[in-house]
């Protein structure tokens, strides 16, 4: 199947970027669509780690403000796993480490690939790359965390796997990061 990308601008670049594309794509039915235009948020690829004490079974979650969800009947602070965003010449590895230590103060060596998805397709570029990493949280201080030049604000918490997973069962983590990431724990545990 073939797409054709007809015209292509960017009317909004700042902190993040949204293109504006017309094109046209093969049909499965066959022939070609009309043309169409699609506003799509350019984001980049992001990475997250799932941080994860073994010899407890405890987790290291995060919490923070997300202009995202301001309209939440919850409120928009969500709770969360470690995450950032890749920048020229690192690796997803790299960021996931230095992630882990600016949000949470937490070392992180061996890593374990869990899976690259898309959260968003319909309207993102957005690709995650997402880590699982055995850590020894006793050394970790929970509290307040984050760099003062990007504004974060990320409260760390260490909390017992199986009450991260009733959070999960009950609605109380919306982040699909963490989501995806505690559902492939579960699975990971069942074996």
């Amino acid at each position: 199947m073939q797409y054709k990308i007809i015209s292509k601008h960017t009317p909004f670049k700042k902190f993040f970027q949204i293109d504006i594309y017309e094109l046209r794509h093969e049909l499965f039915a066959g022939g070609w669509s009309d043309v169409m235009t699609r506003e799509i948020f350019e984001r980049g690829q992001a990475v997250a780690v799932l941080l994860h004490d073994p010899s407890t079974d405890q987790l290291l979650l995060i919490e923070q403000f997300r202009p995202g969800a301001i309209n939440d009947p919850d409120g928009p602070w969500m709770l969360e796993i470690v995450a950032g965003m890749v920048e020229p010449g690192e690796t997803p590895q790299d960021v996931a480490r230095r992630e882990a230590l600016e949000e949470a103060d937490c070392s992180v060596g061996e890593m374990e690939f869990i899976m690259d998805f898309y959260p968003s397709a319909g309207g993102s570029t957005e690709m995650i790359s997402l880590y699982y990493a055995a850590v020894d949280l006793s050394h970790v201080k929970t509290g307040i965390h984050g760099l003062e030049s990007e504004n974060e604000d990320i409260r760390t918490s260490i909390v017992p796997t199986q009450t991260v997973m009733q959070w999960l069962r009950q609605g109380k983590i919306k982040a699909s990061l963490a989501i995806i990431a505690l559902q492939w724990l579960a699975l990971k545990q069942q074996k």
